[in-house]
C-alpha cells in the first residue's frame, strides 16, 4: 500500500483560488485530513533572515520535518522549506511536502520517521500532475549515519542526560512535558530526534512525534521541538508544560537523571548505542535500569554508583542468565575502585556474594570478597561477610594486610576514644574483626577500645550491641574477655547502670573469670524479681558473686548499691546486717555510712532505729563526725528512756544533744523529743523533771509533749485510771507563767483532751478522780470542780493566772511525793 502525498503552497490564481493552498494531493486523501495538516505544515522564517534571500541564503534557513499525530490517530510526516518570494514576487513563499500514515501504519520497511530527514524523496516544487501517486518507499539519503550520530551525542555530553530523562519521562508518561530543543540550526534538532529514536523501545521510537524548527512553539503538538535561541524567550514561566534543554548556550549544571538517563548517557558517550538492542534482549521490560547498565559494564564502560547498584541488583536475581566468563568480567567491573560507591551498593554487592559463594568458582566472586574487606575499612557502616575469607587465596590476604593495616589500626586507635554513640562505638570493633581475619595485630589498641566501647554500651545499649558488636563479642575472645572485665569494673563505682545493661543484653557470663560485680549486676534483677525482703536479695547477691566479702568488701558495697539503689535500708534491716557482717567489712566498703542514713532516715516511730544507733556508736567511734554522733545520741537516748536507763536530766540532756547535732532531721527529733514527752507523762518520773521541761519553755519540747499527751493510750488511761486523771490535771494546771509554749500547751491540754474525758465520765468515775485529788491534799479539788463546772473555764485561767509554785518543785503527784502541809500551795 503506497503513502499518499500533498503539497502546500503559495499558488497562482487558478481554478482553485489564489495564495496558500494545497496545489497537489493524493487521491483518497479525506477533506478532514487536509484541514487538520494545514495547520501544522506552516512556516515563518527566522526573525533574522533576509527579506530577499539569494539561492546560497536558502540553503542556510532551516527545515521544519516533523512526524505529528492527527486527531484521527494518522500521522503526518512532512518537509517545509522556505521558497524565497512567491509568484508576485513580492511576499515570502514556502513550500510544504507531506506524507499520510494511517492509523497502525509505519514507513515501507518499519524505517522510523526521523530516517527521512534529507530523503531525496521530498520536493521543493509542486509536481505537474495535481494528483501524485502515492510513494512506495521513502529511502534515506543517510545524512544519519552511526558516527556522525555518535559525534554528535558527545559533542552534547552535558545535555544529554538530562534530555534522556525527560525522553523516558514523556514515554512513560502522556502528561509529561514538551521537550523543547534549542539549536542553532535544525539538523542539530534532527540529530537529536535520531538519537532519541536510536534509545528509545522500537515502539516509542515509532510513535515519537517532532518538529525540527518552528517560530512558535506554544502552539507545537509534537512532543519535541526545535527552536532557535531567539524563539524560546516566550517559553519563561511554563516549566510544568516544557523541558528546554538550550544546547546552544551553556552547558547545563550537573543534575540527578536517574540511573537510567544516566547510563544511556554513558553508553552514547562511549560510542556504543548498539547496546540499546543488547539490553531489550535481556528484558523486555522498558527503561529498565540493570540490564542496560549490565551490558555497559559488560563492554567496559564505567558507571556512576546508581548504575553499578542496578547492575549489582539484575545479577541477583538473572545471575543464570550469564555465563561465567561474563560474570566474571562483570563482578570485576562492579568492584573497580570507585569515590561514589553509597552504602546501598556496598549492601548489594555483599548480597551478590552470598547469593554466588558456593554457585560460582572462588576466583570468581573473588573481588567481591577483596572489596568487602576494603568497604568494611575504608567506608563506615559498610557490612562485614566473614565468609568472603574463604574467597581469598592465601596471596589476597597477605596483600590486604599489607595495604590495609595502617587503616586498620589508624582507624581503632581514632574511634578506639571516641563518643558513646552507637556508629562510633562499632566502627573499631568492626575493624578489629577485619584485623583478626587479616591476622593484623592490634592487640595494643584494645584497652582503649574496650574502654569506649564499654561507655558506650552503658549509654545506649541496644544501639550499640546490635550488629556489628553483638558478632563480634562472639568471635574474638580477646576482645570479649577484656569487655566483661571492664564492665566489672565499672560495676563496682555504678552498679545500677550495669545492672541495666544485663538486664537488656545477653552478655556471656559462662567463661572462668571471677567478675565478682559483673555476677552480682546480673543476679540482682532476678532476686529481687523473687519479692523476698532486701536482707534475703543480699544475701543471694553477694553469693552470685562467689567472694566473701571479708575477703573482698568492695563486693559488698556493690551489693548494697543494688539492692537499696533508690533508698537506703530500713533501720531493722541495717541492725541485722550489721549484725551478720561486722562493722569492719562496712568501714573497707564505705558502707557504714548507708547504715548510719538508716537511723537518721528512719520513720519517727521506728522502733529499731534507737537500737541501731546504739550499736552504730558502739561500731563506728572513730568514723562519726561530731554532729552525726551526736544525732544517733539522740536516738540511743530515747532507747534509755524507753528502757528506763537514762538516768536524770532528760530535757537538759536533749537539749545539749539537739545543740551538738546541729539541724536535726524531724524524724530523728520527734523519736527523742517523744520520748522524753512520754517519760514525762509517767507517773513514775524522777522529782523535777517535770518543772525541768516547764522551764525549759522549749518549743519543739511542748509540742512533743502535746502530741503524746494526745496519744490513745494517754486518752485510755486517763478515762480508766482516776489517779491518773488527778495527776494529769495538776500537772497541766501548774506554772501557767513558766513560758508561752507551755502556756499555750497545758491550755490547749486541758481544754482539748482532759475535759472531754472528764465530761464523759460517769458519777462514780468522777467521784474517784476527786478522791485522788482530795488525797494530794491542798487546794486542788476545789480547782479541779471549778474547772469542771460548765462555763467556768475562763475564770479558772484567771484564777490559776495568778498562782505560782515553788521553783524547782514538781506539782504534787500520788507516790511520788509528800502531800503539801495543810493548807499550803505548792
Amino acid at each position: 500500500m503506497g503513502l499518499s502525498q500533498l503539497h502546500y503552497t503559495s499558488a497562482p490564481p487558478g481554478p482553485d483560488g489564489s495564495g496558500f493552498r494545497f496545489t497537489a494531493v493524493s487521491p483518497g486523501l479525506p477533506h478532514s485530513v487536509l484541514r487538520e495538516a494545514e495547520s501544522v505544515i506552516g512556516y515563518e522564517p527566522p526573525r533574522d533572515a533576509p527579506p530577499r534571500p539569494t539561492a546560497d541564503e536558502l540553503l542556510s534557513f532551516p527545515q521544519a520535518f516533523s512526524f505529528t499525530l492527527l486527531s484521527d490517530g494518522s500521522r503526518l510526516l512532512a518537509r517545509t522549506v522556505y521558497t524565497g518570494a512567491d509568484y508576485s514576487g513580492r511576499w515570502g513563499n514556502f513550500h510544504a511536502h507531506g506524507i499520510h500514515l494511517p492509523a497502525g501504519d509505519s514507513l515501507p520497511g518499519g524505517a522510523l520517521p526521523v530516517t527521512a530527514w534529507g530523503s531525496a524523496c521530498w520536493t521543493d516544487s509542486t509536481p505537474r500532475s495535481g494528483s501524485p501517486a502515492p510513494l512506495d518507499a521513502l529511502p534515506p539519503r543517510g545524512g544519519l549515519d552511526r558516527t556522525g550520530l555518535i559525534d554528535f551525542a558527545v559533542s552534547r555530553g552535558p545535555w544529554l542526560p538530562g534530555f534522556l530523562a525527560d525522553l523516558r519521562r514523556q514515554a512513560e508518561d502522556e502528561t509529561a512535558p514538551q521537550i523543547v530543543l534549542v539549536e542553532r540550526d535544525s539538523a542539530s534538532v534532527a540529530l537529536w530526534v535520531a538519537l532519541a529514536s536510536a534509545t528509545l523501545p522500537r515502539e516509542n521510537a515509532h510513535r515519537l512525534t517532532f518538529t525540527t524548527y518552528t517560530r512558535r512553539p506554544q502552539l507545537a503538538r509534537q512532543q519535541l521541538i526545535g527552536v532557535l535561541p531567539d524563539d524560546v524567550r516566550g517559553l519563561g514561566g511554563y516549566e510544568s508544560r516544557y523541558r528546554i534543554h538550550e544546547c546552544a548556550g551553556r552547558p547545563p549544571a550537573s543534575a540527578a537523571p536517574g540511573v537510567w538517563a544516566a547510563s544511556a548517557a554513558q553508553i552514547w558517550l562511549n560510542r556504543a548505542p548498539e547496546l540499546f538492542a543488547r539490553a531489550a534482549e535481556l528484558s523486555a521490560v522498558p527503561f529498565a535500569p540493570g540490564p542496560l547498565a549490565v551490558v555497559a559494564l559488560l563492554a567496559g564502560i564505567r558507571l556512576e554508583t546508581g548504575g553499578r547498584t542496578a547492575a549489582a541488583e539484575w545479577v541477583l536475581e538473572h545471575a543464570v542468565s550469564l555465563d561465567e566468563e561474563s560474570l566474571h568480567r562483570l563482578i570485576r567491573m562492579l568492584c573497580e575502585a570507585a569515590g561514589d560507591r553509597t552504602a546501598a551498593e556496598t549492601s548489594v554487592l555483599a548480597e551478590l556474594f552470598e547469593v554466588l559463594d558456593g554457585r560460582v568458582a572462588a576466583v570468581t566472586i573473588a573481588p567481591l570478597a577483596v572489596l568487602g574487606f576494603v568497604e568494611a575499612v575504608r567506608t563506615v557502616g559498610s557490612p562485614l561477610d566473614l565468609s568472603r575469607a574463604r574467597a581469598l587465596t592465601e596471596e589476597q590476604t597477605q596483600r590486604l594486610a599489607a595495604e590495609l593495616a595502617p587503616e586498620i589500626r589508624s582507624g581503632i586507635a581514632s574511634t578506639g576514644s571516641g563518643t558513646a554513640d552507637g556508629l562510633a562505638a562499632s566502627r573499631p570493633v568492626q575493624l578489629l574483626r577485619v584485623a583478626g581475619l587479616l591476622a593484623v595485630d592490634c592487640s595494643d589498641l584494645l584497652p582503649d577500645l574496650v574502654r569506649s566501647l564499654a561507655r558506650a554500651l552503658l549509654a545506649d545499649p541496644e544501639a550499640v550491641y546490635a550488629g556489628v558488636v553483638h558478632e563480634a563479642l562472639h568471635e574474638l575472645v580477646d576482645l570479649r574477655t577484656a569487655l566483661l572485665d571492664k564492665l566489672d569494673h565499672l560495676a563496682a563505682g555504678d552498679p545500677a547502670a550495669v545492672a541495666r545493661l544485663l538486664a537488656l543484653l545477653p552478655l556471656p557470663l559462662t567463661g572462668t573469670q571471677a567478675l565478682p560485680h559483673l555476677r552480682m549486676c546480673a543476679e540482682a534483677r532476678e532476686a529481687a524479681a523473687q519479692d523476698g525482703d532486701r536482707v534475703t536479695t543480699l544475701h543471694i547477691v553477694l553469693r552470685a558473686a562467689g567472694v566473701s566479702p571479708f575477703a573482698e568488701p568492695l563486693v559488698l558495697r556493690t551489693a548494697f548499691r543494688l539492692v537499696w539503689a533508690d533508698a537506703v535500708p530500713s533501720a531493722g534491716d541495717a541492725r541485722l546486717v550489721l549484725g551478720e557482717t561486722g562493722p569492719a567489712a562496712h568501714v573497707a566498703a564505705d558502707t557504714w555510712s548507708s547504715l548510719v542514713e538508716a537511723a537518721l532516715n528512719s520513720p519517727a516511730d521506728d522502733r529499731d532505729a534507737p537500737d541501731l544507733a546504739h550499736d552504730l556508736l558502739r561500731c563506728f567511734q572513730s568514723e562519726l563526725e561530731p554532729s552525726v554522733r551526736a544525732a544517733l545520741l539522740l536516738l540511743e537516748f530515747a532507747r534509755d528512756l524507753r528502757a528506763g536507763t537514762a538516768g536524770s536530766g532528760w530535757t537538759d540532756r536533749a537539749l545539749a544533744l539537739r545543740a551538738a547535732a546541729g539541724p536535726v532531721r524531724p524524724t530523728v527529733l520527734e523519736q527523742a523529743f517523744g520520748a522524753v514527752a512520754h517519760c514525762l507523762l509517767t507517773e513514775s518520773r524522777p522529782d523535777g523533771e517535770l518543772y525541768a521541761f516547764i522551764r525549759s519553755g522549749d518549743t519543739d519540747l511542748c509540742t512533743a509533749y502535746g502530741r503524746a499527751a494526745r496519744e490513745a493510750s494517754v486518752r485510755d488511761r486517763l478515762r480508766t485510771v482516776p489517779a491518773y486523771a488527778a495527776d494529769c490535771f495538776i500537772d497541766w494546771s501548774s506554772h501557767p507563767h513558766a513560758g508561752h509554749a507551755w502556756a499555750e500547751t497545758r491550755a490547749a491540754l486541758l481544754d482539748e483532751v482532759l475535759r472531754p474525758v472528764v465530761r464523759a465520765l460517769s458519777v462514780g468515775e468522777l467521784a474517784a478522780v476527786e478522791q485522788a485529788l482530795t488525797a494530794v491534799g491542798g487546794h486542788w479539788l476545789a480547782d479541779f470542780r471549778s474547772w469542771n463546772r460548765p462555763g467556768a473555764f475562763g475564770r479558772l485561767g484567771l484564777r490559776f493566772a495568778g498562782r505560782g509554785r515553788r521553783a524547782g518543785v514538781d506539782p504534787p503527784r500520788r507516790g511520788n511525793a509528800t502531800p503539801p502541809r495543810k493548807g499550803s500551795r505548792p
